[in-house]
């Protein structure tokens, strides 16, 4: 069942101001030129974990009480997400579990361990791992932290949002990547409370855009994953989604759908252009952009940049100019 939440995103930002920090927004004069108004980029690539999920993770973690943070927490993640809550968790000082499926690629499950966090893998698809990472909050008594549909964890990610109306007042339009929705659902929230003249558009890649296919059919689905160069961005949304569906459903019109060959151009584009390695899921909005879709955008526009956490095959791939990487 869907609800309304509070999306406390003042709060949220006074939490995570020791954590996460505040990313920069830098002008593209090469998107400028091919979109025809000024675009800009919001590095979020530039957090300590290289991704803007260390927002959400740290805004779901501070507001937990200290009995709770003592007993541990559990995320299930593609990978950005779980590194967020291991970086927390070891600044804390509290132990976390990361559930993951085996479709998470070797580099992302190697920085978990880095980061001190116990990794469990937990069949084909981010559904088995979510479910795996539920049995062990029974079994241990700890805390989940859920990638995505929590108002604290959308609250978190909609501080990007206040930091653009900052940086940027006369901002019109933001792509914004598109999974599970707690990224755009956090920044549409925070466009509307402190840019109420601008609009957030949700990209994702055509390979089982679960939110889109739902928004589509008017309700959460489900649907098997396939590999995609946008990993980040794979995985459902649950059938008893509490908030994210609702809220993208409410606040965001416009989503746009990017191949695998659009995606790796837009990568590519990033490295030439920028000398920025960002994973597939954080290029999607440039993808969108370069592919003219939507046909006409109003500006100035910024496009969330989420992530940086790429494999080493995949960079060196970029740095070499060769063809996208078989999936």
């Amino acid at each position: 069942m869907s609800s309304t939440p509070e999306i406390d995103i003042v709060a949220a930002r006074q939490r995570i101001s020791g954590i996460a920090v505040r990313t920069p927004l830098v002008p593209s004069l090469p998107l400028s030129e091919a979109a025809g108004t000024d675009v800009y980029l919001k590095l979020e690539t530039t957090q300590p974990t290289a991704a803007f999920k260390l927002r959400g993770a740290a805004s779901k973690i501070l507001s937990l009480p200290e009995e709770d943070r003592a007993a541990g927490v559990v995320p299930a993640s593609t990978g950005n997400h779980g590194r967020a809550v291991a970086y927390v968790a070891r600044r804390l000082g509290i132990e976390a579990t990361v559930c993951i499926s085996d479709g998470v690629p070797p580099g992302k499950v190697a920085a978990l361990r880095d980061l001190g966090a116990r990794v469990v893998v937990a069949g084909a698809s981010q559904t088995e791992a979510m479910r795996r990472a539920f049995e062990i909050v029974e079994e241990e008594n700890r805390t989940f932290i859920h990638p995505f549909d929590d108002p604290e964890v959308i609250a978190g990610q909609g501080t990007i949002a206040a930091e653009i109306a900052e940086d940027l007042p006369d901002v019109a339009t933001v792509f914004v990547p598109l999974s599970g929705g707690g990224l755009l659902s956090g920044i549409a929230e925070g466009l509307r409370q402190f840019s109420p003249g601008a609009e957030a558009v949700g990209v994702s890649m055509t390979r089982v855009p679960v939110m889109y296919m739902s928004l589509q059919a008017g309700h959460p689905v489900d649907a098997p994953e396939e590999e995609t160069l946008a990993d980040s961005l794979r995985g459902g949304i649950e059938l008893d989604n509490r908030y994210t569906f609702d809220l993208v459903r409410r606040l965001v019109e416009q989503f746009v759908l990017v191949d695998e060959e659009e995606i790796w151009e837009a990568m590519r584009f990033l490295f030439r252009e920028h000398r920025l390695i960002v994973e597939g899921g954080a290029a999607v909005g440039v993808a969108a952009l370069l592919a003219r879709r939507p046909g006409s955008v109003r500006g100035p526009v910024v496009i969330v940049i989420s992530g940086a956490n790429v494999e080493p095959s995949y960079v060196a791939a970029l740095v070499s100019a060769a063809p996208a990487p078989t999936l």
